[in-house]
């Protein structure tokens, strides 16, 4: 028997629905994603930590589930919103069903919303708290408790808790904020050997690795939350090492500058996000996951805005003038998404030999 379970909005509005996967109660930041594939990226995507997500998308679950396409050990959503759930999926990759995985995750389902119609609200509204509860009775109480919600010590949460063994090659530290396993092995094709460091690391641990190069995670939650890491950053800029930092690590790195971040409407959450590339004119497709974006106004004067989000302005990417380093806020490293500013991780690599070259 197919279980009732409901959607409350911060606003009030209910929407019905019915239940998959596990079938809890549960409260958590709204978002929506627009990605039409890599469903098992977004649900293993650590930066959807404390969020509910909905696909816009509307049949999701039809491949199965596919291990060797997660981005990390497990998913770290509060739950997951869909129009339609495939029972039967069809894959010859496929190891499981999507209910099941939410199932043994503890990660509660709803299926049968109107997804559209829940986008709009979104859209129009802006990013705001919403429950999924068996009991659909809207009280004042109940949504000042929707309302309190916020997601606190996300990164922590999120991050490896310890050093990950090294391989061969340039060596490279990825400063884990919550990072997408295709990061590393992006950086893996490229010849390098990724020493993952947790979020508590310190300037000095970093450093005392001696590496040719140093990779800032993606991660959860606002930027700001996290002006510990961004002192120790700072510190870590004074060695001279060249740097590249994806999404939060962007962001955090714009900090370390002196720079702003603020939350946007209802962020970038997809994959077809336009992105110009300001030098040279062209423009790129790419994935994004983020709610925060660094004010281009705010930069210092040897920083640069190299890219820009050619919907509506926002900052995609800083060159910074005076050292080897620079950011970016989408995904280079796509899964799932279009590849074409893979061609990033490249440039990350010549900067690195470069920086070899010039000792």
């Amino acid at each position: 028997m197919v279980q009732k379970l409901y959607l409350i909005l911060e606003n009030g509005r209910v929407f019905a629905g019915e239940a998959f996967g596990w079938p809890g109660e549960v409260t958590g930041e709204l978002v929506f994603t627009t990605a039409m594939v890599g469903y098992l990226e977004t649900l293993t995507d650590p930066s959807f930590y404390g969020q509910i997500v909905v696909q816009t998308f509307p049949l999701i679950g039809n491949y199965g589930v596919i291990p060797a396409d997660f981005e990390s050990a497990k998913p770290h959503l509060k739950a997951y919103i869909v129009r339609e759930w495939c029972r039967e999926p069809s894959n010859f990759r496929s190891e499981g069903s999507l209910d099941t995985f939410l199932m043994e995750n503890h990660i509660t389902g709803l299926a049968g919303i109107d997804t559209r119609a829940l986008t709009r609200i979104i859209r129009e509204h802006g990013v705001m708290n919403a429950r999924i509860t068996a009991n659909p009775e809207v009280t004042p109480e109940v949504l000042a408790e929707i309302k309190a919600y916020r997601i606190t010590d996300s990164v922590n949460s999120v991050s490896r808790a310890d050093v990950a063994p090294a391989g061969e090659g340039r060596k490279v530290v990825l400063w884990d904020f919550g990072a997408k396993g295709s990061i590393a092995g992006c950086l893996e094709q490229r010849g390098c050997r990724v020493v993952n460091m947790p979020a508590s690391a310190k300037a000095a641990d970093i450093l005392a690795e001696r590496p040719d190069g140093i990779m800032l995670s993606n991660g959860p939650g606002d930027p700001s939350d996290n002006m510990n890491i961004v002192a120790e950053l700072k510190e870590v800029l004074k060695g001279g090492v060249p740097m590249f930092g994806i999404c939060l690590g962007h962001q955090l790195l714009a900090l370390a500058h002196g720079a702003k971040t603020d939350k946007l409407h209802y962020g970038h959450r997809g994959a077809n996000q336009p992105v110009k590339d300001v030098e040279t004119g062209q423009v790129y497709i790419t994935s994004q996951n983020h709610g925060y974006a660094v004010l281009n106004d705010t930069l210092p004067a040897d920083a640069k805005v190299r890219f820009v989000n050619a919907n509506d302005g926002t900052c995609e990417g800083v060159d910074y003038l005076d050292k080897p380093v620079f950011s970016v806020q989408f995904h280079p490293e796509a899964a799932a998404g279009p590849l074409d500013t893979s061609f990033l991780f490249d440039r990350f690599v010549a900067l690195i030999d470069a920086h070899k070259e010039e000792k």
